[in-house]
């Protein structure tokens, strides 16, 4: 019997219209708009925002010919990149460094697409062109975070040999250390010299000072370290960020170039490879006369009043230690997560070191408060300060604070990812136009189409009715694959492309087994009905075969293989499964649609 059951074809017409759906967008190509993020706990996009922005484009000259608004970002588009390149200027003077302004290409398919995520693929940097920024390294801020670090080093070696000391200074890449006496800075001096052999230290018996400057090796050696830990920090954003196959090198002493082709959240992006977000660990002054004298405007020397966020959005101050007791060097892993009652937080990981560093200053300073100090961006907040209730090991830390769940998660990718050895700023920012990438995508597109129109007049040549079933089922191979890699927002490069155009001809293989089995059936003698079903069940056990050993061979590429030759094997595999649906499942629900129900007394094949 050869009749197929009812569900099976619901399941192929499903798959069809599902396939039609995600597919249909990648044909409405994109167009220029201007993404619009907040970029601050205080700030939001709403409505408010879209109306004050649209004001202030007209009254410059400027129509967009459509917004998207999906609850936190909006996205205004326009009709050429010129005034996308205009208003994006225009309304960054507008809102300010509190919102984050970017270049961005959007889908110019229908609004109803988006209410069911149908969304076009990505294409990579060689196809669609991409987001190239050009970012340059601030080395003043490097070599002074090296300074904080000698600081907190000579501070903690001085503790351990109990040398009374009084301030640490740090002016001009160089660190001074106040004594009471001579006798107290000779000793230090001793010491420091012992344990600290990579700083050139020197004597200032006027002020009973030592001064510790960094060499001028040390100091190369600082700048080439930085660079590379901006660039392996990128990396690892970047890869959270599932961009596929990014470019980022350095250029010159102090630049690095970062390419992101495909991106579609480019404010996201720009926000996430320009922070610095560095975790400091610190203690609070919560004496009230402290308190009150840096509230007028006072502060005590080695502290420094900064923002307190807390659990409203109240911003208040709070006055805390300069002295860093921990850094997020010392962090391993953060993930997003809740505290108890339910608000985001981010849960903290660290090292045998930093857990060791962390229980002993959480036994010293019982019954005081220990702030968290996130540093981005050039700029300080506490997000938390709880009270130190009992001594804390296992190295396990959370911080809270007023943080929705997107925040929670940027800020526990970028301490996962690691903090930039330095600042960056970005100069250059600009979306690579696809000069060369629409040739590209011309010559791939006529390869799969040539492709296509090549094996179907053969298999229609050759084997006739079956060879039509077979093209329609060829045909919704490609359609599932489509829809498939638009579903999962693939990025789509040109080796994407050498594997669609080899998917086809490989998926042509299984009705080319399945035909000559039937053939052979029909040879041997057997009925028209019983060789088709014959035909199908035989060939079943040798498509499966050649498919799995395909499979495995695009699975080790996917397992070992990087950039173009993963992206390759991802459409590689993706297209075996697609094909050994539609050569086996839809071609036999059409040719039971066509000979089920009827007497046969000759089969075109």
């Amino acid at each position: 019997m050869i009749k197929f059951p009812v569900w099976k074809y619901l399941v192929i017409i499903t798959g069809v219209i599902v396939g039609l759906l995600y597919t249909i967008p990648n044909f409405y190509g994109e167009v220029p708009a201007v993404q619009i993020s907040s970029n601050s706990n205080n700030t939001t996009v709403d409505t408010n925002i879209l109306s004050s922005v649209s004001d202030t484009l007209s009254q410059n000259g400027l129509q967009p010919t459509g917004e998207i608004f999906d609850g936190h970002t909006l996205k205004i588009k326009f009709s050429d990149t010129d005034a996308q390149l205009k208003a994006r200027d225009i309304i960054q003077n507008q809102l300010g460094n509190n919102y984050i302004v970017a270049l961005n290409l959007v889908s110019a398919s229908p609004a109803w697409f988006g209410k069911i995520s149908a969304a076009p693929m990505f294409l990579g940097l060689d196809l669609r062109g991409g987001v190239h920024f050009l970012l340059t390294v601030d080395m003043d801020t490097a070599v002074k975070k090296t300074l904080n670090q000698y600081a907190n080093d000579i501070r903690r070696d001085l503790r351990s040999n109990s040398i009374r000391y009084g301030s640490v200074n740090i002016e001009n890449r160089s660190l001074s250390v106040q004594f009471r006496d001579p006798e107290s800075m000779q000793k230090a001096f001793n010491q420091i010299t012992k344990d600290s052999p990579n700083i050139v230290i020197s004597q200032d018996n006027v002020n009973n000072a030592i001064i510790a400057a960094v060499s001028s090796s040390e100091l190369q050696k600082i700048q080439e370290a930085a660079i590379k830990q901006n660039i392996l920090t990128l990396h690892n954003r970047v890869n959270e960020l599932g961009v596929a196959e990014p470019i980022i090198q350095q250029q010159g002493t102090n630049r690095i170039v970062v390419e992101l082709p495909g991106v579609q959240d480019t404010a996201r992006a720009k926000n996430i490879i320009g922070r610095t977000a560095s975790l400091e660990i610190r203690l609070v002054d919560d004496e009230p006369n402290d308190v009150s004298a840096a509230n007028a405007g006072n502060i005590p020397t080695g502290y420094q009043l900064l923002d307190d966020v807390g659990r409203s959005n109240q911003t208040t101050k709070i006055l805390v230690n300069k002295d860093v007791e921990l850094t997020g060097d010392n962090i391993t892993d953060a993930q997003p997560g809740f505290e108890e009652n339910g608000s985001p937080a981010v849960n903290i990981r660290l090292d045998s070191a930093g857990a060791a560093a962390f229980k002993q200053l959480t036994a010293n300073n019982v019954g005081k408060r220990l702030a968290m100090v996130l540093v981005d961006q050039g700029k300080s907040e506490v997000v938390t300060a709880p009270v130190i209730r009992t001594e804390i090991g296992g190295g396990q830390v959370q911080i809270s604070g007023s943080m929705n769940i997107q925040q929670a998660n940027d800020t526990a990718l970028l301490l996962r990812s690691g903090s930039l050895a330095a600042p960056m700023v970005i100069v250059e920012e600009r979306t690579v136009g696809p000069s060369l990438g629409k040739e590209n995508i011309s010559k791939g597109f006529h390869s799969v189409m040539w492709g296509f129109a090549a094996i179907a007049v053969f298999m229609i040549m050759y084997y006739m009715i079956f060879g039509v079933i077979s093209v329609v089922s060829l045909s919704v191979n490609l359609l599932l694959l489509v829809a498939i890699l638009s579903m999962l927002q693939a990025t789509l490069t040109l080796p994407g492309i050498a594997a669609i155009a080899l998917t086809l001809g490989m998926a042509i293989d299984s009705n080319v087994l399945i035909n000559e089995r039937i053939r052979e059936e029909l040879r041997k003698g057997h009925k028209i009905h019983a060789a088709i079903q014959s035909g199908y069940e035989h060939a079943w056990a040798t498509i499966l075969d050649s498919n799995v050993t395909t499979l495995i061979a695009g699975l080790a590429l996917l397992a070992f293989g990087t950039g173009p030759i993963k992206g390759f094997a991802i459409v590689h595999c993706l297209g075996i499964l697609t094909s050994m649906f539609s050569a086996v499942f839809v071609s036999r629900g059409i040719v039971g649609l066509l000979y089920a129900n009827r007497r046969v007394t000759k089969l075109y094949i």
